[in-house]
């Protein structure tokens, strides 16, 4: 059985530059440091940061926070504001493609354009974005729960978005506006891993997408790798493969998101070689 792994899978720019900021605040081993919700969606690593001393949390109240880490998925404006009053000293992790889609939000917003975020309204990327936005903001995640726009429109873009729903929402829009201004904020990252994904799932008898089950990116790679190949598991560690999907393959695919550990990948793709071994 031949085991094919993507070479985009893994860790993006903007994650690895947060862990290794993070990790490395965790040596220095001081107490009172946490990260303002999940630093990545990965739950090994947040896993293994909370073994580290550096804890997440969902607020801001906490007497024992000194340093906040800011998650790679960014924050909005009022975050910043309201740390700044508490005195935290702030570590920003935010992915630097998220940071420059921040930017051209609050642009869009300061041109008087009304900003239509093309992404999932829950996303924290999604949700920091939106405080960029002034209170003239949509959200819309496909062309059908699009909601009727103004006639100057300015779009940004989920960082992981996929490029087809970005292409379905812009056309409805210039259906309706007389002005659109778009930035394209989708990141390269993205755009690279899901190209090669789809293509090594297409070529593939199985499919194997490693990655947290709340990760954005992760399960757009599910949903593409399913319009090319019959059979798609989506797994978070190498425990949870069972030999008997494998009956009958011969080829099988691997890729990851990109807050998947390239050793949860490797640990994938080595349980998968033992099971070829056995049979």
């Amino acid at each position: 059985m031949q085991v094919i792994v993507a070479k985009k899978a893994g860790f993006c720019f903007g994650v690895k530059r947060a862990i290794d900021i993070t990790f490395n605040l965790a040596k220095e081993a001081k107490k009172g440091v946490f990260t303002y919700g999940p630093l990545i969606h990965n739950p090994q690593v947040v896993e293994e940061l909370e073994q580290k001393g550096i804890h997440t949390i969902a607020r801001l109240s906490s007497p024992d926070i000194k340093t906040l880490i800011i998650r790679t998925h960014g924050v909005a404006p009022q975050v910043y504001a309201d740390t700044e009053k508490m005195g935290y000293n702030v570590i920003d992790a935010t992915c630097p493609f998220v940071k420059k889609a921040q930017i051209f939000t609050k642009t869009l917003r300061d041109e008087k354009y009304q900003v239509l975020i093309i992404g999932d309204e829950r996303h924290p990327e999604v949700q920091g974005l939106t405080g960029f936005a002034g209170s003239d903001v949509i959200v819309a995640d496909s062309a059908e729960n699009l909601p009727r726009v103004k006639k100057k429109v300015g779009i940004i873009v989920q960082t992981t978005q996929s490029f087809e729903t970005f292409r379905r929402i812009v056309s409805k829009v210039i259906e309706q506006a007389r002005e659109v201004k778009i930035y394209n904020t989708i990141c390269d990252s993205t755009v690279q891993r899901v190209k090669e994904t789809r293509e090594l799932a297409g070529k593939v008898d199985l499919m194997i997408i490693v990655g947290g089950k709340n990760s954005a990116n992760t399960n757009q790679l599910v949903k593409l790798s399913r319009e090319v190949c019959d059979k798609v598991y989506h797994i978070e560690t190498a425990g949870e493969i069972d030999s008997k999907w494998f009956k009958g393959v011969q080829k099988v695919g691997i890729s990851g998101g990109a807050s998947t550990p390239q050793w949860i990948i490797d640990d994938a793709a080595k349980k998968i070689r033992a099971i070829s071994v056995r049979r």
